[in-house]
């Protein structure tokens, strides 16, 4: 199987410059690989400044990495001719977080369907430029004659994003990168939108990188998932094992966060208090999560984690696992590509673990 987009041990870097000498890793390392001919829906998920809107700036090709290299279908970004950034441009789309920002708000939504048909010369007339239109609001739960001829304000914000995922479907994508697509909408709408996109992947074949704080969707729409702290993978593999049996404390706590509908369980139960000096405990070679972890060893402030394997279908960045065999280039590509095919035959179970396979 051929790779379509791919991420090259990418690492970010911000500052640094003149004025400045301080510098901000915004992203550590980080690598990911999505399959031509083998749509998934892969999740980005972490707190806010973990590194998930530079991860989707860099797949986009808006920001450069500082290390490493983002490569669409075996061709470096960097490198790439007019006609092959052109063609990167059309089958990778983005869908943002405020829909709102997107719309000029003095032209009707129409404007904003057209424009990316007239720039790439998708229709070859007015009547196929509608057609095309109009079977993409309909894909996405949208009836052409109430939505076009419409000004933004006079769409809800549901709508509004709905109208964003079909700007990206007249393109005919092999990608779409949606970064935080509901968390600006209402809750009853965010099932519709998600249930959108997971239908553009079932039945366009488009893959997805779903980027989100909310472990919740990340759990309802996902195949496999990549848990970010201060620009680290800290756990990756299978969204069942992750969520419902996370091996990183990091990914504990963000579970643990998810609020039950519990009335014995006090708000805020459960939740680490830090100071500021040790959130900043970054510098070193060791964990970036130790001064939050409740189980830090001495070997978590004195040697960078690897990440280890420890199921089939998983890695964790964690010294808890340090029995396990350590992960090596290609193995997160392995796990996304099972993950992957594994979903195209139906099957969305929970993957037991090595040891529940021994158990049984």
């Amino acid at each position: 199987m051929t790779t379509l987009l791919e991420a090259r041990n990418v690492t970010k870097v911000y500052g640094g410059g003149f004025l400045s000498k301080e510098t901000n890793v915004a992203l550590d390392n980080f690598s990911l690989t999505i399959e031509d001919g083998n749509p998934s829906v892969t999740v980005i998920a972490g707190e806010s400044g973990s590194g998930k809107t530079t991860i989707a700036n860099l797949l986009l090709d808006v920001i450069h990495p500082s290390a490493g290299e983002i490569r669409y279908r075996d061709k470096n970004l960097a490198h790439m001719s007019p006609a092959e950034h052109r063609t990167f441009r059309r089958e990778v789309q983005a869908i943002f977080q405020d829909p709102f920002e997107a719309y000029n708000p003095f032209h009707k939504v129409d404007r904003v369907l057209r424009m990316p048909l007239r720039k790439f010369g998708l229709a070859s007339g007015e009547a196929e430029q509608r057609k095309i239109i109009h079977e993409a609001l309909e894909l996405v739960g949208l009836r052409p004659e109430e939505t076009l001829g419409r000004y933004p304000h006079q769409l809800s914000g549901g709508q509004r994003q709905r109208v964003m995922v079909a700007r990206a479907l007249v393109l005919h994508p092999r990608i779409i990168i949606a970064d935080e697509p509901v968390s600006m909408v209402d809750a009853s709408l965010r099932a519709t939108i998600l249930e959108s996109l997971l239908r553009l992947n079932r039945e366009l074949g488009i893959s997805l990188i779903y980027i989100t704080h909310d472990l919740t969707t990340a759990y309802q729409v996902g195949q496999s998932i990549f848990v970010l702290y201060r620009g680290s993978v800290t756990e990756l593999g299978d969204v069942e094992l992750v969520i419902k049996h996370p091996q990183h404390p990091y990914t504990r706590l963000l579970v643990e966060s998810i609020p039950l509908a519990d009335p014995a369980r006090r708000w805020g139960e459960g939740t680490i208090s830090i100071t500021a000096e040790e959130e900043n405990h970054a510098t070193g070679p060791g964990c970036k999560f130790l001064g939050r972890c409740r189980h830090a060893m001495p070997i978590c402030g004195e040697q960078s984690v690897p990440t280890f394997r420890t199921d089939d279908l998983r890695g964790v960045a964690c010294f808890l696992h340090q029995d396990a065999p350590v992960m090596v280039d290609g193995d997160a590509a392995t796990v996304l590509s099972q993950l992957a095919r594994r979903s195209q035959v139906g099957s969305h179970a929970k993957t037991p673990s090595r040891k529940e396979e021994r158990e049984e």
